[in-house]
């Protein structure tokens, strides 16, 4: 029971339907793969939710019951383990809820709960009032649902194009639904549900929130009723209802009722419609081939169909709506009418000889005058493009099929016209009875066809042209074929037209001229219009003769006008007596001025839209009319006709050449009074007819007319030297007019039509709106310029433009009223309520949106020059302007207002784009940044509505991509406004976090602006109160589709909207502030990386340079977010991507698009595995699939007129760097330039071939474009490799190396390396695109031999760049290739097990290794381009940039150590070079100097200088290289360098001193180290390669520089050596402790017991080696050490080093070293059987392993258990070499101290000759110097002061401690070490002899 009582959390009512929704129009209208499997699934679960239309599932006591209860039991959620408790508060709501909707308990509290989730979606709403909008959105999405399951549906009107097997799947579904009686649920539906019914119900239990919400509710529900209605009308398009249902919504219409105007509404329009389709037989006319529709017409094969309907049209009771009833008569006449001829009509006779009683009773019912106030005046007719068909082919079947009819009505129309006009003679009323159905016809005809918003032009069925016309559009219904006869029904429709012309009664003069107006609207019909009204006039011959012509004719017009001019100009009365508050209008009638009014209309209709009549018409020499009708803009005439007047010279102004004549006919006529007459006491103009005549009235047409006109002339044309010779020229008087009498003044009058207000505001705003669009500031906008007026000097006017910037620059009242107008605006639509004039207040509005996004976007330059003229105009920046403090408000929200309107979005998308433009303008300004934050933040409320906004534009679903501007589509206009709306957004966020905090990006992001932005604590919307925010906005834009297999949807439907938002994640992840809580974020709620790195690469074949910049910001990211779970040691999420990018294995994905936690927990070992056969593409490998290495470069350009140099030139100069951070070149600007240049042309060639320049030019243009393109996509090309470099490079060195074992490692850079072979190896002299292969191979590996055999390809490319002539930087990258692929071929060294070696001989006949014959290769290949290489890397050592030299100078090395036959070293010494580097480094000495004070300048020359001894060493190896560098003067440059007598003195300056506190830079100690080191060690070499048959290098290297160097270490080597023997070590080993982190403890012990058995090895070796030295002979032999073997004390230890020391000091080492060694080997074999077993070791024991090689607190804790075994395998290998080590010292150590004691022992006890006791050399001696000393003095030493007691002491000392249990132990040390090396018997031998010395002289 608990299962079925558990809640969905999606709620029933709308999760389940919003998804259902999707499915459909992911199938129907957006075509989605795979959608129609989905579909079917979605239709088979919600089958239920269709059969039982907005049922609501039904009430239960136990589910009162349950939920009752779920305050204290608890109740189960689907998806959540356990039970919930819920709170009192949220059952007693979802009772309320259940009570108001009728539904089941469970399911209100189901919509509670999701109203609760998604309440962050609508800020400011209860959970309850979002409940409410969600119960309604689930029901939208049913309706929504089965109306486009319906229009999917193949039928007799249209088809969307969808697949036979969708179109199959829908029509049975939606069939089955309406044999279970659908008409009726929806008929049914539409009648209870209503929304003053449901707003009453919310009312009462206060389910009715904020104006917001109350409209949205209201929108809802009247969607759904639309819906519905839609639902039934989309069916009878497509196939008729039965008749049953046919019947029942004949019944449903019978009480349909009209709104307060008397149209219908539009849920009531679609029924009617319906109904009208479910009647139609017309489209039987059109020869369709679909004759199994025909036969299934119920209208023709079922008589009790037609018998039913008949019945209930002609007997039924009286309907609601006469009309409705009547126009229902009418379709069905009409339809009978069409059947009776056809041959099933014969079936029906009965009905069809109906049809005329039918039509009469229609018209009896006024059709007609309902068709037009009825269906045309509903709001919703002219939103379907199939209601405008039914209409068309309603009224064109009455016209064709009742020809008889059509004559009655004017048969009536005359005899009405003659009783009225009989009346009007007698003086007496017209009859009250009179009809007037042509009148109403002929006026549906002219409203219907006068609206075209579908651009049909239906109205051509009404034109039969009697000749070919040329007219290349000409369409109509004949298929636009001149020749071809047209058929029938236009030919009677033509002929309808004409006749109702002919002896046209004056009662449909109007009449018939509102037919004409609307018959002529369209660009053809107009044309064939102004040939009838040209064809009806008299000719003149027969006008002179008296005949006269039609009175519908452009003759009697135009005749007409020029008598009412000639008429009423001799009453026009003189200025000064003009009394305008009662003019004159004694000759025109009200009769006639309807009728001028009429014919000005049709004039105008006709040349708006046709340019020839507008041309014919203004050139013609009799009419004149634009004369005219200047002339009666004088006369004293009602302002409307004057209007009317007004408009129709706007549209004579449509054609540049006309408006130029109209502009100076303007200025001459003095309409408006630009020039005061001397004398002239009043006024006179316009001006006076608006504050006089229209104020009074409180009405303004003529104002508006005017601010038409002047539009329109603007957009044509605009002469410079408009007045001139009468005033100074320009525009200037008419702006002032405007500005100071229109827009300053339209507040303050009075309106008696409110809406008229925003109409004057609307026209004026649009002409300031054209000109300031138009402008560019020149310089010479900014100089006093004056004009000559009859002798007198005047300054001559601005240009328009730069007088609305500098009111707009100002504080003006201009401005103000604007911004008022702006705020007002914004308070208006916050209501969401109708009132007059809304409409033209938002258009005012975006108007003044328009104007100050204008002076934002031309401030600068307008600023700039004024700035450069020195001129005295103080002007203020627009955004310092808006932050001033408002009038109304009195406070600075100016912005916030502009803001607001992003809140309408929905409502007003044109305002909310301004207003993003504008707000992203004024974000670029960092100092008004923290007063925007202020200001958006200082109230709650307003905060929370802005937030709200700008999220809303960015939620919008309307928005569509790649739509052009230009789209006459009302539905993509739109949507392409959102989408440019959310580009605006995203690119104010992007600006404003590139400045400082606290900005508005971090405020829209929802990051803390009073806090630290890194204390910001990212939530999802709703939890811990946090709003949805834009970033919320954005990763919801982004996450859509990434959970499907496709990819997220936005890259695809909007590939510069998704590279946008990633670029703002970008940007958040990389900002040190936002860094952690967004990734954070990212990381844990979304799982953002990993979701959209599965879908890489992005392919966007339509926009290649958008998907590359996504996937680049993108990688961005990824390496950003790698490096930091690298950092902090999350090593899950850093695996998980790595697997996902490197994995090269197929695995399977689970139904949530997830791996499996197995696949998840895997290494990338196990993903990486070279020997599976099926792999797939690694994803890393993909994207750079994606990226095109190629680019095809644009033409050059062929030019026949213009230079190409000087084009190339100015190309150049209108280049600017775009918002992408591209160069690119102005379109526009260049556009300008070119045209300028060619109206700069004089001379009749010119304007000959000016056709010709404009071609040319415009070949330039698309040149230029295809330019930009080339560069944008290098540019993308070149930011997509970077980024891939850098998540390579993160992987490869950033990421922890047990997550990519070693092998696999080198395997990722083999593929990446071959993938680069193959894309650039063909294009390496592009430089661009071969920069990114710097770093790929940054990492040596070890190998395998299938690798290393792979990478033949790669060796040739990279061998090839270096010989190639680039650039240094691009060089210094491929030797950095260079360099690390020839270190690829060191063979590793292996951990030693002191196991026994091979022989000689064994090595030397064993087979070649991977390695050696990869050097061999790779030697092969360096060869193969002989001394070419070898001068380019040699020239480069010698010369060039620092790093190039560096690189060049490690490359030689690298060569030297694989080239046996020595070749390149010949070459080096031959061709000079390495003379060349010798002698450089005499001049490196003053750079080094400077390296050891205490701040060094830079450390380069250090680098270099090592880089260049490690060469010299190199080359010193050899015997031949040695004798080179001896030639060269090595010795000598290196002994005049000063810097090695420049040691630091100053211990403190050395070891504390001036340390930088990064560590990076060394001390100054360190840093002599670093220079002298290098030197020892090339001394070391060129002594060891010149061996001792070359005493020439021996005498060099004994220089006085190394004479010194080495005295100072002869002097401290025996006294060095008694302090590691003594009590020294241990208290070294102790200071490591103290002063070493505990992580680097164990390290750094091991470095320091190396060091020390190093130096002690090395001291006994110095030994060995002047024992040897001084004589082969034991009794010739130089004595270092005193005869006495008693061991030293503590306190003997710290004895100056100038005392002899004994000879038990070396056997104390001796003794200490055989204790170290059996030490060190326990610990090796210790480690060995560790190393061997590490899977089976206890965890504490691991983790002491691993401690060492992971730093901080908790790390160890945090590795798996896997790279736990990694790591810890890897530290044993190190004990294991280290000890391996320290063993092979102890070893060498015991076998010198036994050679030198022998040598000792063997010289007292055998050859010395003993002198006086008292002569002693015991400890106590001090005055013998070092014997070390003596021997370098003189090459001998006397001994006659040892006495026979020191050798006897000596004797018996040496017995007691080289006893029996020492000697066991260094035979054992032979056993166990020296015996696998080839000194096997060695020590053996020694203990012998020794033993022998010390007991044969006993």
């Amino acid at each position: 029971m608990a299962t079925q009582m558990a809640v969905n959390s999606g709620a029933s009512l709308w999760g389940p339907l919003k998804e259902l929704w999707e499915a459909v129009e992911g199938a129907i209208w957006r075509r989605q793969p795979e959608s129609v499997y989905l579909l079917d699934l979605q239709l088979k679960k919600h089958k239920p939710s269709f059969l039982t239309l907005f049922k609501n599932p039904m009430k239960s006591a136990e589910q009162r019951e349950k939920v009752r209860k779920a305050s204290t039991e608890g109740i189960a959620v689907q998806g959540q383990q356990g039970v919930r408790l819920l709170p009192e508060q949220l059952i007693s709501e979802a009772f309320i809820l259940s009570d108001l909707f009728d539904l089941g308990e469970l399911a209100a509290l189901e919509l509670l709960l999701a109203g609760e989730h998604q309440q962050p979606h609508f800020p400011g709403l209860t959970r309850g009032l979002v409940a409410v909008l969600l119960y309604w959105d689930g029901k939208r999405c049913v309706a929504n649902s089965l109306r486009s399951l319906i229009q999917s549906r193949h039928g007799k009107t249209f088809t969307l194009d969808l697949s036979p097997e969708l179109v199959n799947l829908t029509m049975r579904f939606t069939d089955e639904l309406m044999a279970q009686g659908l008409t009726k649920q929806i008929l049914n539906l539409l009648s209870d549900i209503s929304v003053t019914r449901e707003f009453e119900r919310l009312q009462k239990e206060r389910g009715l929130g904020n104006e917001k919400h109350r409209k949205e509710v209201s929108d809802l529900i009247k969607e759904c009723r639309q819906s519905l209605a839609e639902c039934l009308f989309a069916w009878t398009c497509q196939s008729p209802l039965s008749k049953e249902d046919t019947l029942t919504l004949i019944g449903h219409l019978e009480m349909v009722t009209a709104e307060a105007d008397g149209s219908l509404d539009s849920v009531n329009l679609a029924l009617v419609m319906a109904l009208l389709y479910c009647l139609d037989v017309s489209f039987l006319e059109q020869g369709t081939e679909d004759r199994e529709g025909i036969h299934a017409l119920p209208l023709l094969t079922e008589k009790q169909y037609v018998a039913a309907v008949h019945s209930r049209l002609v007997e039924g009771q009286a309907w609601k709506l006469p009309g409705l009833q009547a126009v229902v008569q009418l379709a069905w006449a009409l339809s009978l009418r069409a059947v009776s001829q056809l041959p099933q009509g014969a079936a029906l006779v009965e009905f069809t000889e109906a049809d005329e009683a039918l039509a009469d009773q229609a018209l009896l019912g006024g059709v007609f005058l309902f068709l037009t106030e009825g269906i045309l005046g509903s709001d919703g007719f002219s939103q379907e493009e199939f209601y405008t068909r039914r209409l068309h082919s309603l009224i064109t079947d009455f016209l064709a099929l009742m020809p008889m009819k059509v004559k009655q009505l004017r048969n009536r129309a005359d005899e009405d016209a003659r009783l009225i006009h009989m009346a009007l003679q007698m003086g007496s009323e017209p009859p009250s009875s009179l009809r007037k159905d042509l009148d109403h016809l002929m006026i549906l005809i002219g409203e219907f066809y006068s609206k075209d918003p579908f651009e049909l032009e239906l109205a051509l069925e009404f034109w039969c042209p009697s000749e070919s016309l040329q007219h290349t559009s000409l369409t109509g219904s004949f298929l636009g074929v001149p020749l071809q006869r047209p058929p029938h029904k236009q030919v009677v429709l033509s002929k309808f037209v004409r006749q109702m012309g002919d002896l046209l009664p004056a009662t449909l003069y109007i009449p018939y001229l509102r037919m004409l107006k609307g018959l002529a609207n369209g660009p053809q019909c107009s044309h064939y219009c102004f040939s009838l009204l040209k064809t009806n006039g008299a000719p003149h011959e027969n006008r002179q003769a008296g005949v006269s012509g039609s009175v519908v004719s452009w003759e009697h017009f135009f005749h007409s006008l020029m008598l009412y001019h000639e008429n009423l100009r001799r009453d026009v009365p003189s200025a000064d007596s003009m009394q305008y508050r009662h003019p004159p209008i004694r000759g025109i009638t009200q009769r006639e001025l309807e009728g001028l009014t009429a014919f000005l209309q049709l004039l105008t209709t006709i040349i708006t839209w046709s340019e020839n009549a507008r041309l014919a018409l203004c050139e013609h020499p009799q009419w004149t009319p634009v004369v005219v009708m200047l002339g009666l803009l004088q006369c004293s005439v009602q302002p409307v006709l004057k209007a009317q007047i007004l408009h129709a010279l706007a549209a004579f102004g449509k054609s540049p050449e006309i408006a130029a004549s109209l502009w100076q006919s303007l200025e001459y006529t003095q309409i408006l009074q630009t020039v005061k007459v001397p004398g002239q006491r009043q006024a006179a103009g316009i001006e006076v007819e608006l504050n006089e005549i229209e104020s009074s009235c409180e009405e303004y047409p003529l104002t508006r007319a005017f601010c038409h006109l002047i539009s329109t002339l603007v957009e044509s044309a605009l002469p410079v030297n408009l007045g001139a010779g009468l005033r100074a020229p320009g525009f200037q008087p008419y702006l002032d007019f405007l500005r100071d009498s229109v827009f300053l003044a339209f507040p303050t009058r009075a309106y008696r039509r409110p809406a008229e207000k925003w109409e004057v505001a609307e026209a004026v705003l649009e002409v300031f709106h054209k000109l300031l669009r138009v402008y560019e500031p020149q310089p010479a906008d900014f100089l006093q310029e004056m004009v000559e007026l009859q002798g007198e000097q005047m300054p001559a006017h601005k240009p328009p433009g730069h007088s609305l910037m500098f009111h707009l620059l100002n504080d003006s009242p201009t401005l103000s009223l604007c911004l008022s107008l702006l705020e007002e605006g914004a308070c208006q639509l916050d209501t969401y309520a109708p009132f007059p004039g809304k409409k033209q207040l938002e258009s005012a509005v975006l108007h003044c949106l328009c104007l100050l996004e204008l002076a934002l976007q031309k401030e600068v330059t307008f600023m700039d020059l004024l700035r450069e003229s020195q001129t005295s105009l103080l002007v203020s920046p627009v955004e310092q302007l808006l932050q001033g403090v408002s009038a109304r408000s009195r406070q600075a929200d100016h912005i916030t207002n502009i803001a607001r309107y992003l809140y309408h979005s929905s409502s007003n998308p044109d305002a909310a784009f301004q207003s993003a433009k504008i707000l992203r303008r004024i974000a670029r300004y960092p100092n008004i940044q923290s007063r925007l934050v202020g200001d958006f933040t200082h109230d709650q409320a307003v905060s929370k509505k802005l937030m709200a906004g700008f999220v809303e534009c960015l939620d919008s679903e309307e928005a569509q991509e790649g739509v052009a501007a230009d789209d006459s589509d009302p539905e993509k206009r739109v949507a392409r406004i959102h989408h440019e709306t959310k580009i605006h957004i995203l690119n104010l966020l992007i600006t404003s976090l590139e400045l400082k905090g606290p900005n508005l990006g971090l405020y829209l992001l929802g990051y803390e602006v009073k806090k630290p932005v890194s204390s910001t604590n990212l939530q999802d919307p709703g939890v811990l109160g946090c709003p949805r925010s834009c970033l919320h906005a954005i990763l919801s834009l982004l996450q859509r589709g990434s959970e499907w297999r496709t990819g997220p949807v936005l890259t695809k439907q909007a590939p510069q909207l998704a590279e946008l938002c990633y670029q703002v994640i970008y940007q958040l992840c990389a900002c040190p502030d936002t860094s952690g809580p967004t990734m954070r974020y990212l990381r844990t709620s979304q799982d953002f990386l990993f979701s959209h790195l599965q879908h890489l690469p992005f392919i966007v074949p339509e926009n290649e340079i958008a998907a590359l910049s996504q996937m680049s910001w993108l990688m961005k990211t990824a390496a950003i977010e790698l490096r930091v779970t690298s950092l902090n040691r999350q090593r899950s999420h850093t695996q998980r991507l790595l697997n996902l990018l490197l994995d090269d294995q197929p695995h399977t994905l689970h139904a949530d698009g997830e791996t499996g936690m197995e696949e998840e927990s895997r290494s990338v070992s196990g993903f990486l595995h070279f020997g599976t056969v099926s792999k797939v593409r690694r994803r890393l490998l993909s994207v750079l699939d994606a990226i095109d290495f190629s680019q095809e470069a644009p033409e050059l350009l062929q030019l026949d007129f213009f230079e190409r140099a000087q084009i190339e030139q100015v190309i150049t100069n209108c280049e600017h760097v775009n918002e992408q951070g591209h160069t690119v070149c102005n379109v526009k600007l260049l556009h300008r330039v070119l045209v300028a240049e060619i109206n700069a042309l004089q001379g009749m060639a010119a304007i000959g071939q000016r056709p010709l320049l404009l071609e040319e030019v415009n070949s330039i243009l698309q040149q230029v474009v295809e330019r930009n393109r080339v560069r944008c996509s290098l540019n993308a090309k070149r930011h997509a490799l970077q980024s891939w470099r850098s998540l390579v490079e993160t992987i490869l060195t950033a990421c922890p190396s047990e997550l990519i074992p070693a092998d696999q490692r080198q395997l990722i850079i083999r593929d990446l390396l071959l993938d680069l072979h193959d894309k650039v190896g063909k294009l390496m002299r592009r430089k661009m695109l071969l920069n990114e292969e710097q770093h790929v191979t940054s990492n040596r590996c070890y190998l395998r031999s299938y690798w290393i055999l792979s990478c033949a390809q790669v060796r040739r490319v990279v061998f090839s760049g270096v010989t190639n002539q680039l650039i240094w930087r691009l060089r210094a990258h491929l030797y950095g290739a260079l360099l690390y692929y020839l270190q690829i071929a060191q063979k590793p060294e292996e951990p030693e097990t002191l196991q026994t070696g091979n022989s000689m001989w064994e090595r030397l006949t064993a087979p070649e290794d991977c390695f050696s014959k990869l050097q061999r290769e790779n030697l092969a290949i360096i060869e193969s381009y002989g001394t070419a290489l070898m001068e380019v890397v040699c020239r480069d050592a010698c010369d060039g940039h620092e790093i190039g030299r560096m690189l060049a100078l490690a490359v030689l090395d690298r060569v030297l150590s694989i080239d046996r036959q020595c070749q390149w070293l010949v070459y080096l010494c031959n061709s000079g070079y390495l003379r060349v580097l010798v002698e450089s480094l005499r001049q490196d000495d003053a750079a080094l100097q400077t390296l050891l004070t205490p701040q060094p300048p830079l450390l380069k020359p250090l680098y270099i200088y090592e880089s260049k001894m490690a060469l010299l060493t190199r080359v010193a190896k050899t015997a031949q290289g040695a004798m080179e560098l001896l030639r060269c003067g090595l010795i000598g440059q290196l002994v005049e360098c000063q810097v090695f007598h420049m040691l630091p003195q100053n211990d403190a300056l050395r070891v504390f001193g001036q340390r930088d506190p990064s560590g990076f830079i060394p001390s100054p100690l360190e840093r002599y180290r670093q220079i002298l080191l290098p030197t020892l060690r090339l001394m070391q070499v060129i002594l060891t390669s010149t061996t001792t048959q070359h005493q020439q290098g021996a005498a060099q290297v004994q220089t006085s520089f190394t004479k010194r160097v080495i005295s100072l270490l002869q002097r401290q080597g025996l006294s060095l050596l008694v302090r590691l023997v003594g009590t020294d070590r241990a208290r070294y080993l102790k200071q490591i402790e103290e002063t070493v982190s505990p992580g680097d403890l164990a390290e750094k012990r091991e470095e320091m017991e190396v060091a020390m058995q190093q130096i002690c090895a090395n001291i006994m070796e110095y030994c060995q080696t002047l024992l040897l030295q001084s004589s082969a002979e034991a009794q010739f032999s130089l004595c270092l050490f005193s005869p006495s073997a008693s061991e030293p004390a503590g306190q003997y230890v710290a004895v100056p080093s100038a005392r002899v020391p004994s000879l038990g000091l070396v056997l104390l080492l001796l003794k200490n070293s055989t204790t170290d060694f059996f030490r060190y080997h326990d610990s090796h074999r210790q480690s060995l059987n560790k190393l061997e077993r590490v899977e089976q070791l206890p965890p504490e024991e691991l983790k002491e392993l691993c401690q060492v090689l992971v730093s901080g607190s908790g790390g160890v804790e945090k590795i798996p258990s896997v790279q736990r075994n990694v790591l810890a395998k890897r530290r044993l290998v190190q004990l294991v070499n280290n000890r391996a080590k320290l063993l092979a010292l102890c070893s060498y150590i015991i076998e010198t101290c036994l050679f030198v004691i022998w040598r000792h022992l063997e010289f007292y006890l055998l050859y010395c000759t003993p002198t006086d006791p008292k002569d002693s050399l015991l400890p106590g001696y001090r005055g013998q110097p070092s014997l070390v000393l003596v021997f370098f003095k003189a090459r001998g030493l006397s001994v006659s002061r040892v006495s026979q007691q020191d050798l006897e002491q000596l004797q018996s000392d040496v017995a007691n401690s080289f006893n029996e249990p020492l000697q066991r132990k260094l035979l054992e040390v032979e056993g166990l070490y020296s015996k696998t090396r080839s000194r096997h018997t060695f020590i053996q031998a020694l203990t012998r002899r020794i033993r022998g010395l010390v007991s044969s002289c006993f």
